[in-house]
């Protein structure tokens, strides 16, 4: 069995946010694999076949990649950001769960990349400082009920919390209910951060607080941020603030 599946983290976008190590790999497949948008990231080259597909068939995707190194291709299944973070590492190992016994024994190896959380915090500073959590919004393989009870959760343990997914034409509603939901849950000055495609040419960052936000200007592009009751701003003669979340818990109270 000489093929091998490399799931690949290809950063939030720009080409130097990309790993050495996930463009050497890009060098050496033989197969893509992935949303059309990111696939579209990698250039095309003599001998590489490029699999794109829609955003909704990530098991769909994972099997295809799973044949193809059956037959011994060197398969790279590529995610915006890191692939491990609601992504498709884990669609490539629930497929190989759930599949053929002959899959598990395939070299299946995960490259990390920048997630678009950590490229958000750098932007803004260090609101994740202490202690943070990452919560998807997407409804599509979970129920809301689950996404409001991590919500309230994560607001009663004072976390930093990323939303990921936060809106799309399907699912215009889910930022609003959120929002919402926070609301009664932390402060009105709660700093909360929208940053939107970080690191490529559309880059925006709105820094606002929870009480004036507009739920409205998230996009799938956009990671939000709510801080926690020790996140605060640190003001600078031009530009956007720091956000900073101390190490120390007492030291922002």
């Amino acid at each position: 069995m000489t093929g091998k599946v490399y799931v690949i983290g290809l950063g939030p976008g720009p080409a130097h946010w990309l790993t050495p190590e996930a463009s050497a790999v890009l060098e050496q497949v033989t197969d893509l694999i992935g949303y059309f948008s990111y696939v579209d990231r990698i250039a095309p080259r003599p001998g590489l076949t490029i699999h794109g597909s829609d955003n909704r068939v990530e098991l769909d995707r994972s099997r295809h990649a799973l044949e193809l190194a059956l037959s011994g291709k060197i398969v790279g299944v590529v995610s915006g950001g890191d692939p491990g973070v609601f992504a498709m590492a884990a669609a490539v190992l629930e497929a190989v769960e759930n599949g053929p016994e002959e899959w598990r024994a395939l070299d299946i190896e995960v490259l990390p990349g920048v997630s678009a959380m950590q490229a958000a915090a750098a932007r803004l500073g260090a609101p994740l400082g202490g202690d943070f959590c990452a919560i998807s919004l997407s409804d599509n393989l979970k129920p809301w009920e689950l996404i409001e009870r991590r919500l309230k959760a994560a607001s009663e343990g004072d976390f930093v919390v990323a939303l990921y997914n936060p809106a799309s034409k399907a699912r215009p509603k889910q930022i609003f209910d959120a929002f919402d939901l926070l609301r009664t849950l932390r402060p009105a000055s709660t700093p909360v951060a929208f940053a939107r495609a970080v690191g490529r040419p559309d880059e925006r960052i709105v820094l606002t607080t929870l009480g004036e936000a507009d739920p409205g200007v998230a996009d799938m592009s956009t990671l939000v941020m709510i801080g926690a009751t020790t996140t605060h701003l640190i003001a600078r003669p031009d530009g956007l603030p720091f956000v900073l979340t101390p190490r120390s818990y007492e030291a922002g109270r």
